[in-house]
């Protein structure tokens, strides 16, 4: 535990993967400040400090995993070439399910405040499944140069296909459902053979 007044480094990020973790082993109802900050061995008020409350946490919390995957898509023209076109997506894709992306997407949602301020942000231009779609388009667009995907594939519809359908499962999966990772793979693949 951080004695008080000393500065907690990293604080955001170690809130998050403690939120994270909470949200993983107990589920999403058990989501509460003290929850958290018990979690990250922190002082009890320092989420209070950094954050105007649970739903704001809630949202940066996921803007910031939102903005990691859109980073990873971007880098995706960085892989153009080489591996497989399939296992190059799955990275991008699977992505959105690390940690506890499908229970704090639940979370998100059914907290209004927090869903408020996530479209809000988004509509402000902060990275999320838009980004990670036009990533996807561009790198699909780059492949079909290099002759990996076929002329016939429409780069943008397949990454509409994919991100559609990772929100979709994002929205649909929480603790207890099944692993959403291997449809997802099974879509990519489908989608790629067309």
């Amino acid at each position: 535990m951080s004695p008080r007044g000393v500065a907690t480094p990293d604080v955001r990020e170690r809130l998050f993967a403690a939120a994270e973790r909470v949200v993983e082993r107990d589920g999403p109802g058990a989501l509460t400040s003290r929850a958290i900050t018990t979690e990250a061995g922190c002082a009890k008020g320092l989420l209070h400090t950094h954050f105007a409350g649970l739903d704001e946490f809630v949202a940066e919390l996921c803007l910031d995993r939102f903005a990691r995957t859109a980073a990873k898509a971007q880098a995706l023209s960085q892989l153009t070439g080489q591996d497989t076109v399939a296992r190059n997506l799955d990275t991008v894709t699977l992505a959105l399910f690390d940690s506890a992306g499908p229970a704090l997407s639940g979370l998100a949602m059914s907290r209004p405040a927090t869903t408020r301020r996530i479209r809000e942000a988004l509509e402000g231009g902060a990275s999320g499944l838009t980004a990670i779609e036009e990533a996807v388009a561009t790198y699909l667009a780059a492949e079909q140069r290099l002759g990996r995907v076929p002329e016939t594939l429409d780069s943008s519809t397949v990454a509409l296909a994919i991100v559609g359908t990772a929100h979709h499962l994002l929205m649909t999966s929480w603790p207890g459902t099944p692993d959403p990772r291997p449809r997802m793979t099974r879509l990519v693949a489908t989608l790629l053979d067309d």
